[in-house]
């Protein structure tokens, strides 16, 4: 393995050292092509809701449970063992990147103020380190990449991910979790407008370095989450964020055709970002996922029929009867279509989630959008 896990990171193609792919239905749908029937994965699918999860992490820390390849490969394929699941995502998180430009770390993410230095100033920007050495940084998430797509053999494709940087930009100035300051961020950008600039300048370039090393070491698909979009409003986002969101997508492609890899599909999720589903879907990315707040018919009406759409039911229907699940998913797909189109939660599943309620939501994506396809 180890071997193979060196080679994935050389200039070897990727044919010679990976498994053939048994399920491209996921990037099928993400590039436009006709499918059989709808792809679904779910966000946070490895994730707290699996009492196997609980039982292989114990009490391991979150950083360090990340920052550990073969526990990391472990916990990314128990869904994919438990349900029909057309793709696999890495477990890994978004905060990685702003450790690795020099913040420390002071808890796991929701146990309290996550970084020991967050950024109050412009000044502050002087202790990032831009140009860290991306592999002695992060190596250890494309290792468990090229292990985890070694050990999927082929079943489904790997999505590697990564944070907008609006999103990372926002932990780093309000260390998340260490109390309500919801417009400490966004004042900074209108305080600080060059600094801002500068600032998620910063975070693409690292964010472009990081989705392309993912590809190399073995990811078949990218998501970009910009979990905290919304908040911007439509003149903030214009002018901030949806300037470095597609430089990142176009900075990936070009990088990847530089080192001879094959372009993989990109998904944007910009959560609440309902104003920009239009500029989203010429941004330069083949999917634009969306939240549960927003009408699939609208959605499709802003976005046109040339990019793919992902999502997007509520995450609470999980909590609903198996009926009342199976019923949403019938209107969800009566409202999408089964082309282009990739079906998951509006965000992620929630921790206390049954995951054989979770298990009748993507049996019946794919029942459902089969019987769809027959008739038409």
């Amino acid at each position: 393995v180890q071997i193979l896990i060196n080679m994935a990171t050389s200039s070897t193609p990727h044919s010679q050292i990976f498994p053939p792919l048994k399920n491209d239905l996921v990037l099928r749908a993400a590039k436009g092509q006709k499918t059989e029937r709808v792809p679904v994965w779910i966000m946070r699918q490895a994730g707290r809701y699996l009492p196997e999860y609980r039982k292989a992490k114990g009490n391991t820390k979150f950083f360090d449970t990340c920052k550990n390849p073969e526990l990391v490969c472990e916990l990314t394929l128990q869904p994919i063992h438990r349900f029909n699941l057309d793709a696999a995502i890495i477990f890994s998180d978004i905060l990685v990147i702003p450790v690795a430009m020099g913040l420390t770390v002071a808890n796991d993410p929701g146990e309290g103020p996550v970084y020991a230095d967050p950024i109050s100033c412009p000044e502050d920007l002087k202790k990032l380190n831009p140009d860290f050495d991306i592999v002695s940084e992060l190596g250890y998430v494309y290792e468990a990449i090229t292990l985890t797509r070694l050990k999927l053999d082929g079943k489904v494709p790997l999505i590697g991910f990564t944070g907008a940087p609006w999103t990372l930009m926002k932990f780093m100035i309000e260390n998340v979790s260490a109390g309500p300051n919801p417009n400490k961020a966004r004042r900074f950008l209108v305080e600080h407008p060059d600094a801002s600039h500068h600032f998620l300048g910063m975070l693409k370039d690292a964010i472009i370095r990081h989705l392309v090393h993912q590809v190399k070491a073995g990811a078949q698909m990218l998501q970009v989450f910009d979990s905290f979009a919304g908040e911007l409003g439509p003149i903030l986002f214009s002018k901030f964020e949806l300037p470095v969101l597609k430089q990142i997508a176009r900075g990936v492609k070009e990088k990847l055709q530089e080192m001879n890899l094959d372009p993989v599909p990109m998904i944007v999720f910009a959560k609440d970002a309902h104003f920009a589903i239009e500029d989203l879907s010429h941004s330069g990315y083949d999917v634009v996922g969306l939240d549960w707040g927003v009408q699939p018919l609208h959605a499709r009406k802003l976005a046109g029929s040339h990019v793919t759409l992902q999502g997007n039911m509520d995450p609470v229907m999980i909590f609903a009867s198996k009926d009342e699940i199976k019923k949403a998913v019938k209107d969800m797909l009566n409202s999408f279509g089964t082309q282009h189109y990739i079906a998951n939660l509006g965000h992620g599943i929630l921790k206390d989630a049954d995951p054989d309620h979770l298990a009748v939501y993507i049996d019946a994506v794919h029942s459902y959008s089969e019987d769809m396809n027959a008739i038409a």
